[in-house]
């Protein structure tokens, strides 16, 4: 396998999760404006793909493969975790 094909691998395996980390935050703003309005989208986006890979990996690692329903699951529920802490536990402290 040569550099091209990893480095494909790699964006392929973390698509979700930039995907998702991308996708929630600005549908968390648009949901919630005023409890959000305080908050930015990139500090939102950067918790919630952090979150996401994390869990992808996490999910490699116990599953010994990818594409797993139950790590797509556990990415999405990291991922509204990450985004409720950052976007409204942090500021309440």
């Amino acid at each position: 396998m040569g550099p091209l094909d990893v480095l494909w691998h790699l964006v392929n395996f973390f698509a979700p999760a930039f995907g998702v980390g991308l996708l929630t935050p600005l549908l968390a703003k648009l949901l919630w404006r005023r409890g959000l309005q305080g908050v930015g989208w990139l500090r939102l986006a950067l918790w919630a793909t952090a979150c996401s890979a994390l869990v992808l990996v996490i999910g490699l690692v116990y599953f010994g493969s990818d594409g797993k329903m139950a790590t797509y699951g556990a990415m999405v529920v990291a991922c509204a975790a990450s985004l409720w802490w950052a976007g409204f536990g942090m500021r309440r402290r």
